[in-house]
């Protein structure tokens, strides 16, 4: 086990010091120091920019017509889009380590957001076994690339652990903030109240914005070797916090905008009832009085909101905007355009549903924004769910060179691929005894053929989000087959024909169901995963 004390590392001359983090900051982010020409030769840089909790149709060019992402969309028009990516799993930690280490969550026993809610009286199951950290046994993309002679950074969220389990002894030199939480401990203003966001003699400013101007300068001052850089935003995880100026912005278009159709939430059960019930019958139950209230409902049942409208969450999304915005000019400013890669993703999908880790909690009419982020349609459901709309996020990838620009690929790509991808794009040898359940989709990115096969999900706990039991999912080619362990209810859907699951077709096509639930079962064997257990 790594004893080095926690501190940030750093090289002076040849050698990897841990420096105290007031130090660290006045070597890696002083100004005035002179600056070496842009490296343009040897590995690309690598961007990774991801998004927290950020919704697939949350982005213009993935069909929100509220919120405004120029900078996203122009991205999406010089590299390629995916419009069937995945995260690994509906809640953050589980993605994000499924992202570094090119393992499902599953295999990882790594499969709830850090540290999970304790359990509830009121629930069936009790959770499956699952780790509280990323374990350092394993090799993590950051510390493949760092074998190679990158330098590596992580801006923003970790939430993989703390400690001896944080980024510094898992492949990164630099960490800025020093905070391992899920949510940005203070909020979005200052004064912060996470270590290493505040550089002496400059403003601090909104946290979206800090931590760009964070990432900037490590760019800037390791531009002369590859870099890895893990731009992380808080953003836009709540609290729904938008910056003062994008609010007042977003208030006046709402006042010019139209009225959406439709209603404003629709309701969503547990589909593993021993009586569950259809998108009709939720429809019908959303209008009566009994379920007039912002809380977990009768018959398990919570709202979804159905309109992005929110002026606060939209403030924030453009903030992000923004933050991309400034990498792209900083990388031209730098030279460095045609020799760095770009990543934009999200770890899971928007808060389309409110958290009630407290089964208590009842929502205020008047403050439904600070609880409900956005919507998720046209897909089904919101993060803490296995529908689309928990798990389909929105990926751009611009590889300079080499990816045709705007294209659009509709295969299906998920958290663990990144790894051997991004290895590939380097140039740089893959680690297949590592990323074993990743598929490398550089072919898609050039153009040519790629067929990635069956995706799997495993979530033996109960979510914050809904009142749905523990559960796993395959997609394979159009179908997508959903299992529920409480009762081991199956939902199948066809996602070509109908990417909003409305129409289960289980009992329709029992063979591709029982297919497909074969596959899953084998697959949940196969990497050991940890299965909920009765109370």
């Amino acid at each position: 086990m790594n004893s080095m004390p926690n501190f940030p590392a750093t090289k002076i001359g040849s050698a990897l010091v841990a420096v105290p983090f007031c130090l660290f900051a006045a070597l890696v982010f002083a100004q005035g120091v002179p600056v070496a020409p842009a490296a343009t030769e040897g590995p690309p840089n690598i961007v990774f920019f991801m998004v927290d909790d950020l919704g697939w149709s949350d982005i213009g060019v993935f069909g929100s017509t509220f919120h405004e992402t120029p900078n996203i969309d122009r991205l999406a028009e010089q590299g390629v889009r995916f419009t069937n990516a995945y995260a690994a799993a509906h809640v953050c930690s589980p993605t994000r380590a499924a992202l570094l280490t090119g393992k499902y969550p599953a295999r990882l026993r790594l499969t709830d957001w850090l540290p999970g809610r304790p359990g509830r009286d009121f629930e069936r199951l009790l959770s499956g076994e699952k780790l509280a950290a990323l374990p350092l046994g394993e090799l993590t993309l950051a510390e493949a690339l760092q074998e190679h002679g990158y330098r590596t950074g992580i801006f923003g969220k970790w939430h993989l652990g703390e400690g001896e389990a944080g980024p510094l002894h898992q492949g990164f030199d630099v960490q800025a903030p020093r905070f391992y939480g899920s949510t940005p401990r203070g909020g979005y203003f200052p004064p912060y109240l996470m270590e290493g966001l505040t550089v002496e003699g400059e403003e601090d400013t909104y946290l979206t914005d800090r931590i760009t101007d964070l990432a900037l300068k490590f760019m800037e001052q390791n531009r002369e070797s590859p870099f890895f850089l893990y731009l992380s935003h808080f953003a836009v995880h709540d609290p729904i916090e938008g910056r003062p100026d994008l609010v007042l912005r977003y208030r006046e278009k709402l006042k010019s905008a139209e009225a959406p159709a439709g209603p404003a939430y629709r309701l969503e059960g547990n589909p593993d009832d021993p009586e569950p019930l259809s998108p009709a019958q939720l429809d019908a139950l959303g209008q009566e009085p009994s379920h007039g209230e912002y809380r977990v409902l009768p018959r398990r049942t919570v709202k979804i909101k159905q309109h992005q409208d929110n002026v606060q969450f939209a403030a924030m999304v453009t903030a992000v905007d923004e933050s991309m915005g400034r990498v792209l000019r900083m990388l031209e400013e730098l030279g460095l355009t045609e020799h760095t890669i770009v990543v934009f993703y999200s770890d899971n999908g928007g808060m389309a549903a409110a958290n009630f880790g407290n089964p208590e909690r009842v929502v205020d009419p008047g403050e439904l924004d600070v609880a409900y982020a956005t919507s998720s349609l046209p897909l089904r459901g919101a993060k803490g769910w296995l529908y689309e709309g928990g798990i389909r996020v929105p990926l751009i990838v611009r590889w300079p060179g080499v990816s045709q620009a705007g294209a659009v690929r509709d295969e299906p790509v998920i958290s663990t691929d990144f790894y051997p991808t991004l290895l590939e794009m380097a140039g740089l040898p893959a680690r297949p005894d590592q990323h074993v359940d990743g598929v490398s989709f550089a072919a898609a990115l050039e153009g040519g053929a790629f067929e990635r096969g069956a995706i799997f999900w495993h979530f033996p706990h109960y979510s914050n989000h809904g009142m749905q039991s523990p559960g796993g999912a395959i997609r394979d080619g159009a179908y997508k087959l959903l299992e529920y362990y409480e009762n081991g209810t199956v939902q199948l859907f066809n996602l070509q024909n109908d990417p909003g699951e409305q129409r289960d077709l289980a009992a329709e096509q029992p063979e591709q169901a029982a297919e497909l639930r074969a596959r899953l079962h084998a697959w949940r064997e196969s990497v050991s995963a940890a299965m909920p257990t009765a109370r």
